[in-house]
């Protein structure tokens, strides 16, 4: 990309390009070739060496708890053959990414991708800085480079023995030319990929100096609350500033949008308190009529609607059921759900007539960047965006609507820094929600209990519709088809000689989004629940019967089985603990679990264990996987239990934790997880294994008392009536 064409990159376009990831949207990367001339010890734009050893790397992509800063850390320390006690890190900024040509690639953070869409570049910046600082050392000692290796920071001359540090050569190795190739070392002989190293990040943590987003504190700054229509896609009517303009701090109150108003104060809390007080009219529009029972009853009308689009085809499925000897159909459905990070939505943002800065959390800085941009009514070079670790990411903050409203609010404050904060009762009712979902599902046996057909139509809302309509392919959402795709990434686990997988798109008002695991969530309890109720149909078991849809799997079957014997299936559980089995293939991993659970008899459920198996192709970091995979858990499980967001006169009926619970610890199941890489590709891990504990639970409370449950969340429910 040269200078002319940087300049004229429009915001829309930079917007597009970087849009959440979810949605499997990327762009092509190349080998980072540019060095910067601001720091004497930057050995070229991924690894700088301080004179005492210590070596940053830099991350592009965004931290939010799931380990992806550690994980790419050590695939460029892996090759920079670096002392790992010594490693540090540091954001680069979107905008410097453009100054130099996007040397970090993409630095969105969502789908799974943090590591494997950039581990080769990241791989390959490590290996270049080795090479360059073995160079520096060969020439300071006038001997080949080829003779020289570099091991814990230490750069060896083989035949002398003669030694050096890489602090002591890194500024002559900043100087040099970039390799023009990079060879990788081969996955037998790496020594920190694959091992369970220390987190660069959990120190901070623990100690209260990590800085969060909503932490940010700068000289003259001011705080600010916002309060958006409670309708989705309302309007601001009126407000009138002149009640609280003169309340204690109050400096400014300001429309943001034709959607929001806000307050601005010395303090967050005088600016909330001040907010709360002004009178706001709401034009809520024809959306202020619409009740979850309406919702409700389009999506239902799509189970048997004739539009519909095509995710999946083989065969004659028509023929297939009409041919079978047994036929089997259920109904499932899967509500709204709300993100709910811990952190609220928040950024910090300061304009000025020819600059834009913001300080803020975010999945995507390029995104966060162009929506500044745009909002500040600047070319993207005049902005930049500063990202700070995340408190809870999930797919929320990749939108980046909170900071254009911090740009266009600091934009009625020239030079002074604004930082906008939603409260909680915000955060929950402008969320973008997981899609509300059904699906009609038929099947049809042969007299040997074979499945020989399977019709599975989805109806409900489309994420890509919603957010990104210019990603939909002639109408389609390829999204919704998650874990049931003929191939790629979200590969359907079996093979079905007749199949059909359709989607009839039912949109409402209310703003979907790309929540952690997308639509493997209900797609997995969707296929991975109606198979049990096939295989007990056909009285077969219900390892067996996957078993026998899995014979062209066999990556996906050895995870589905370690999973099963890991949890002892086959042979008898603890008095009254009951076993059930889920498997999927999503994000580019075989994931599977078995879950042990008992139900009392006052139906009443209790997770004892879980037994989760992964096969992600590499294992960068196996404690953190372990960690992701409790993780997800706890996150899936809350859902199942406790998730469910409701519409009452256009409006989302839950407003805070007390109306959108998280589960307890007490709730909580034992997690066993078994890391089983088998290398050749690089699959996810953050999402793919959240799918799988809810279909596993359910399935084993059927085992536990013989009853379907096929709408979810669980809470307030007798499992034990019908």
């Amino acid at each position: 990309m040269n200078t002319e064409n940087r300049v004229n990159l429009s915001r829309r376009k930079f917007l597009v390009s970087t849009a959440v990831t979810g949605a499997g949207l990327s762009l092509g990367l190349s080998l980072p070739q540019a060095l910067a001339d601001t720091h004497a010890d930057e050995v070229n734009a991924w690894v700088v060496v301080h004179p005492d050893d210590t070596v940053v790397i830099r991350i592009a992509r965004s931290e939010m708890g799931q380990g992806t800063l550690t994980g790419l850390a050590q695939l460029a320390a892996e090759e920079l053959q670096c002392n790992w006690d010594k490693v540090t890190w540091e954001y680069p900024t979107p905008g410097e990414n453009l100054k130099r040509q996007r040397v970090w690639g993409s630095f969105g953070t969502g789908g799974s991708r943090g590591i494997r869409e950039s581990h080769q570049y990241v791989r390959e910046g490590g290996a270049a800085a080795r090479m360059m600082l073995i160079e520096a050392a060969a020439n300071e000692w006038g001997v080949p480079a080829d003779e020289c290796m570099a091991r814990d920071s230490v750069i060896t001359h083989k035949p002398t023995g003669k030694t050096t540090t890489f602090g002591k050569v890194a500024t002559a190795a900043s100087k040099l030319v970039p390799p023009d190739e990079v060879p990788l070392k081969d996955p037998k002989d790496w020594t920190l990929i694959g091992q369970p190293v220390k987190r660069l990040d959990t120190a901070d943590k623990l100690t209260g100096k990590q800085i969060y987003g909503s932490d940010i504190n700068l000289p003259g700054m001011v705080n600010a609350a916002i309060k958006q229509s409670p309708v989705h896609g309302g309007k601001l009517k009126s407000y009138d500033a002149d009640k609280v303009k003169n309340m204690r701090g109050v400096k400014a109150v300001v429309r943001v949008d034709d959607n929001a108003v806000a307050v601005v104060a010395d303090t967050w809390w005088r600016a909330k308190t001040a907010l709360d007080a002004l009178p706001v009219e709401w034009d809520a529009g024809e959306s202020g009529k619409v009740n979850q029972s309406d919702i409700a009853a389009a999506v239902e009308e799509g189970l048997t609607a004739d539009d519909a689009f095509v995710g999946n085809k083989a065969g004659d499925v028509k023929a297939g059921l009409a041919g079978a000897a047994k036929t089997v159909s259920a109904t499932y459905s899967y509500p709204y759900l709300n993100h709910a990070t811990m952190e609220p939505m928040n950024a910090t943002a300061k304009w000025t007539e020819d600059s834009c800065e913001v300080w803020c959390p975010t999945q995507n800085g390029e995104a966060a960047l162009a929506a500044a941009s745009e909002a500040a009514g600047l070319p993207l070079e005049q902005c930049d965006v500063h990202k700070q670790l995340l408190g809870g990411g999930f797919g929320r903050r990749g939108a980046p609507d909170y900071v254009r409203q911090a740009v266009l609010i600091a934009k009625q404050m020239p030079g002074t820094p604004v930082k906008l904060l939603w409260t909680r009762e915000e955060d929950m009712l402008h969320g973008l929600y997981h899609p509300i979902t059904m699906a009609r599902i038929e099947g049809g046996l042969d007299e040997d209990g074979n499945l020989t057909a399977l019709h599975l139509r989805i109806s409900g809302q489309s994420i890509l519709a919603g957010l990104m309509p210019q990603a939909l392919q002639d109408g389609m959402d390829p999204v919704q088809f998650q874990a049931l795709a003929p191939s790629g990434d979200h590969a359907i686990s079996y093979k079905i000689p007749n199949l059909l997988v359709d989607h009839a798109m039912r949109n409402s008002h209310i703003t979907p989004g790309f929540w952690r695991g997308v639509n493997v969530n209900q797609n997995a309890i969707y296929m991975e629940c109606f198979i049990d109720e096939l295989a007990h149909e056909a009285g077969v078991d219900p390892l067996e019967f996957r078993r026998r849809l899995m014979k062209d799997n066999a990556k996906g079957w050895a995870v589905l089985k370690a999973a099963a014997d890991g949890a002892g299936w086959g042979t008898p559980a603890p008095e009254g603990i009951h076993r059930g089995l889920a498997t999927c293939f999503a994000f580019g991993s075989a994931v599977a679990a078995c879950a042990e659970v008992s139900v009392d008899e006052n139906g009443r459920l209790k997770m004892h264990r879980i037994v989760a198996a992964t096969d992600p192709g590499y294992a960068v970091n196996p404690q953190q996987i372990e960690a992701q995979v409790e993780g997800s858990f706890v996150y899936g499980l809350s859902a199942l239990l406790h998730g469910e967001c409701t519409v009452k006169d256009g409006v989302i009926e839950q407003d805070n934790f007390h109306t959108y619970p998280s589960m307890r610890i007490n709730e909580m199941p034992e997690v066993e997880t078994i890391v089983m890489p088998s290398g050749g590709a690089w699959g996810g891990v953050g999402e793919p294994t959240i799918a799988v504990a809810a279909p596993a639970v359910l399935n084993a409370i059927f085992a536990a008392t013989g009853n379907r449950v096929r709408t979810v969340p669980l809470k307030n429910r007798n499992l034990r009536q019908a």
